[in-house]
């Protein structure tokens, strides 16, 4: 037996330079969950600070914070009241500032989410619009409209929110304001010249703060078709839909990002993690019909990357990643910017829990599915990912191997699309399955916390936990997550690795992958079958044990392995 053993590589191999985003490994940090500093059982920045060490030695090379910015968290910070104020309980500026400066003297970046399309109701703009009344200017920054029906008492129009029901909500003085997601969230109006110069000091203010880029939340939802159009009911939209809506991917969007692009020219390069020179990037969330229409977001002039979230819903089938890899390849290389891949995030189900169940259940699921099934796919997905040319993004606990957590009780939810869906008897928006990639994750064997906090969890954490901490992990050569310590240690090392914009397909046969790079192959068996191969070269990880009898391979079912050639 071949044991899947790494190439012994340090992770500071290769030296950066300022294009560090175009094959850099992205570790998004959920702060609410990573970590708890201060013991209340909720995560926080210094709880994040103090696991820097751990994410430097992981390989990464860029942290994105989900949103800390002081907020009523009626969806978990993303309804922002003060873009430039971090929320008490995860901490203050200061600590957002030694954050920062800890992670660029570990040699990591810091990318921080930004949420344009919406504000919280909270927000001092929406207070006094609300408090001014019909004809305030100050109404003009977000979409209040007057109802339609003898006395106004119906929506403007029929759109439905994200998170279900209606996407309007009447106030006391009878007008209607927009919100694509919950009633706390009211949509900016990016038409008002305000909301414009007021998201361009925002970006200065973090930029001086030292952050290196910005992940774009709701990035294709900031423009609305001109005079706000019915959609009819048959086209209602769920939030990971890709299909053509008035309120999404509007061309005038493309606008607003190049002005933020000269922004961030101001700043870039400048020393940043190490005092390496550095540009400063944007990430777009962007949901859009094609791959070809999330390259328009990557101009030259534009973002630098942009979720592929094609990638992500993809079936574990052969035909079907072949087919999204090449797709996303060519979409990228007329615009010049990397392909990126990513398997889970914080809105998603687990991939570990995902590809535990049968293909076409969404991304949201309500089954725990055959969980030894789930991690073996998982960890081989893994190593196919990091294996293809671009960027990749990694969600905190998946180098644990973790699943969602699919029996959390109703009343510890704290979903609002849950929420809704509860109040509506079961109207869904994302059927409110959200918390289950939000529990906190382990880090220690035992503890009330298993590691997370002195203060509990502020959600409930498995049992089983403790068995799947870092703790336990750490120095297990079969553990998930020494798995991707070497991976990401392998892929720093091995020249051309993460570079690049092609990749070439080999003869393989039904149900395998096989693709080679300047010095490398990767070879995925996505059947449940092992299957023979001839040995491309010498192995340089694999996420499963092989069998090699001379010039053959054996790869076993739901298995993915590098080799040197």
């Amino acid at each position: 037996m071949t044991q899947h053993l790494a190439a012994a590589a340090s992770p500071d191999a290769a030296v950066p330079d300022s294009r560090w985003w175009r094959d850099a490994v992205i570790y998004q940090v959920y702060p609410r969950s990573f970590a708890d500093g201060d013991g209340d059982g909720m995560g926080d920045l210094t709880g994040i600070r103090s696991r820097l060490p751990y994410l430097r030695d992981l390989g990464v090379d860029a942290v994105w914070l989900s949103p800390f910015y002081a907020s009523p968290q009626a969806d978990a910070g993303y309804d922002v009241a003060d873009y430039r104020a971090v929320d008490p309980m995860f901490g203050t500026l200061l600590d957002a500032d030694a954050l920062i400066r800890e992670a660029h003297a570990l040699g990591l970046r810091i990318i921080v989410d930004l949420v344009p399309n919406h504000s919280s109701d909270r927000h001092d703009w929406f207070q006094r619009a609300l408090a001014e009344g019909p004809g305030s200017p100050l109404r003009e920054r977000y979409h209040f409209r007057p109802g339609k029906g003898a006395h106004g008492e119906l929506p403007p129009n029929d759109w439905e929110s994200i998170f279900g029901g209606p996407a309007w909500t009447r106030v006391a003085d009878g007008e209607w304001y927009l919100h694509l997601f919950a009633p706390e969230q009211p949509d900016f109006n990016w038409e008002h010249p305000a909301v414009r110069d007021e998201f361009r000091s925002i970006l200065r203010f973090w930029l001086d703060m030292g952050v290196d880029g910005f992940r774009v939340d709701v990035a294709h939802g900031l423009v609305k078709a001109a005079g706000l159009p019915d959609i009819g009911a048959e086209n209602q939209l769920s939030l990971l839909g890709n299909d053509v809506m008035p309120f999404f991917d509007q061309d005038g969007v493309h606008e607003i990002y190049r002005s933020w692009r000269k922004v961030l020219a101001e700043y870039s390069p400048w020393p940043s993690a190490g005092g390496t020179p550095s540009e400063r990037i944007m990430v777009a969330e962007a949901w859009t019909p094609t791959v070809e229409r999330t390259a328009n977001y990557v101009r030259p002039d534009e973002m630098h990357q942009a979720f592929n979230f094609q990638y992500l819903g993809t079936s574990w089938d052969a035909a079907e990643l072949r087919t999204v890899i090449d797709a996303s390849l060519a979409a990228m290389r007329p615009v010049g910017a990397p392909a990126t891949w990513v398997l889970s995030n914080h809105d998603v189900t687990r991939h570990a829990t995902r590809l535990a169940n049968p293909p076409g259940l969404g991304t949201q699921l309500r089954t725990a599915g055959d969980r030894e099934l789930g991690l073996r796919r998982a960890r081989a997905a893994t190593l196919l990912m990091l294996a293809l040319p671009g960027s990749a993004y990694v969600y905190q606990g998946e180098e644990l191997g973790l699943p969602d957590v699919t029996d959390l009780p109703d009343e510890v939810r704290q979903d609002p699309s849950f929420l809704r869906a509860a109040q509506a008897d079961g109207a869904s928006g994302q059927d409110g399955f959200r918390d289950g990639c939000r529990v906190p994750i382990p880090w220690t064997v035992e503890g009330s916390s298993y590691g997370f906090g002195q203060g509990g969890s502020w959600l409930p954490q498995p049992a089983e936990w403790g068995g799947l901490s870092v703790q336990a992990q750490s120095g297990d050569p079969a553990s998930t997550l020494e798995l991707y310590r070497r991976a990401l240690a392998v892929r720093r090392a091995q020249p051309g690795l993460g570079a690049g914009e092609d990749v070439e397909w080999l003869d393989a046969p039904e149900g395998v992958l096989v693709f080679r790079r300047e010095g490398f192959v990767c070879t995925a068996n996505v059947t449940g079958s092992p299957v023979t191969l001839a040995t491309p070269g010498r192995l340089l990880l694999a996420s499963a044990d092989l069998t090699e009898d001379g010039p053959h391979t054996v790869l076993p079912a739901d298995t993915t392995a590098w080799w040197a050639v």
